[in-house]
């Protein structure tokens, strides 16, 4: 009984490492989409760069207005860096995000038809025992 504590220990420290890598894992996903669109790394030089880089949301696209010139901006403000791009580098980074998004449906669903044709029967269904009717549970 007194593994179960240690047990749970390991295992919530495992979960916890896996959710760190899974954002881990976005974000490297979605700085990499940004530079196959087209965005630009750019390091901020003025006052009014470095001021307005960590205010942005880290992990999201935010659209920005200077000039009368729109803008999007990918912070990166661990490495005091923003990709940014324009309107086309956006449009491409939304197609880039839609196929993606695709190619994981697919997957899921390819996943899910291999695990539907696989004949589960001699190995009793999950596990249950199968009912037998008015006589109970029988094996």
């Amino acid at each position: 009984m007194k593994h179960i504590p240690g047990v749970l220990k390991f295992l919530a420290a495992f979960v916890l490492l896996a959710w760190v890598a899974a954002c881990a894992s976005s974000w490297q996903g979605t700085r990499d989409m940004a530079v196959a669109a087209g965005f630009q790394v750019i390091t901020p030089t003025t006052a009014e760069q470095k001021a307005l880089l960590p205010t942005l949301p880290e992990g999201r696209i935010t659209q920005i207005n200077h000039d009368g010139k729109i803008f999007y901006v990918l912070p990166d403000v661990a490495n005091n860096q923003a990709y940014v791009g324009g309107p086309a580098q956006y449009q491409a980074f939304q197609q880039l995000r839609i196929a993606r998004q695709i190619s994981n449906d697919n997957l899921a669903a390819a996943q899910m038809n291999q695990m539907n044709q696989m004949n589960w029967g001699m190995w009793g269904g999950w596990g249950a025992p199968a009912w037998r009717g008015p006589g109970g549970f029988g094996y």
